[in-house]
């Protein structure tokens, strides 16, 4: 690593605001309709537990997808998510009105991606991952490839991740010890 890039650890104290992809990334990528044109998604339950307990400490969460789904705003609610990007075709501009839309710069900001679309965001942020079954792009991209694949506990893994090396993981286990 060149000296003058900053180490794992001091990428992931500046982190603010996640911004997660969501096919692939909060779901397997998998796209089901059912006979009547219904789409329907899977989300894993620790993502957004992960995501929940990640803004319990005061941190925000974004979502930035190249589709639009009714299915993606619903999650995103029950979360309390409500920087919602949906029907981009080109992220990288979506992603900069982002920034400025919450008030921070790329090196606050993580972003979780697994396909090509996802590259260049992952290039402009401050802390990036792919998720382990991102297409090599992604994943060469990232400065983490998480072990847990897109919609397996992967956004969890990076948030855990994150708050560890921040120092507040354990305050988070210890409040759910109680």
């Amino acid at each position: 690593m060149p000296m003058n890039q900053p180490s794992l650890s001091e990428r992931c104290q500046a982190i603010e605001l996640l911004v997660m992809d969501v096919d692939g990334v909060l779901t397997d990528g998998r796209i089901v309709y059912d006979d009547r044109g219904a789409e329907w998604k899977a989300f894993h339950v620790r993502d957004g537990s992960g995501i929940k307990l990640w803004q319990k400490l005061g941190k925000r969460a974004a979502v930035l997808t190249g589709r639009k789904s009714p299915i993606v705003e619903r999650r995103a609610a029950e979360l309390g998510i409500t920087a919602i990007i949906q029907g981009a075709e080109d992220k990288l501009p979506a992603f900069e009105a982002l920034l400025r839309n919450e008030g921070v710069t790329a090196a606050q900001t993580a972003y979780l991606g697994d396909d090509l679309p996802d590259v260049p965001l992952l290039r402009r942020s401050g802390l990036a991952a792919a998720v382990a079954d991102a297409c090599a792009e992604a994943r060469a991209a990232g400065h983490v490839v998480t072990r847990a694949a897109g919609g397996q506990g992967a956004v969890r893994e990076f948030i855990e991740l994150i708050l560890r090396h921040q120092g507040r993981w354990q305050e988070m286990v210890a409040e759910h010890q109680r």
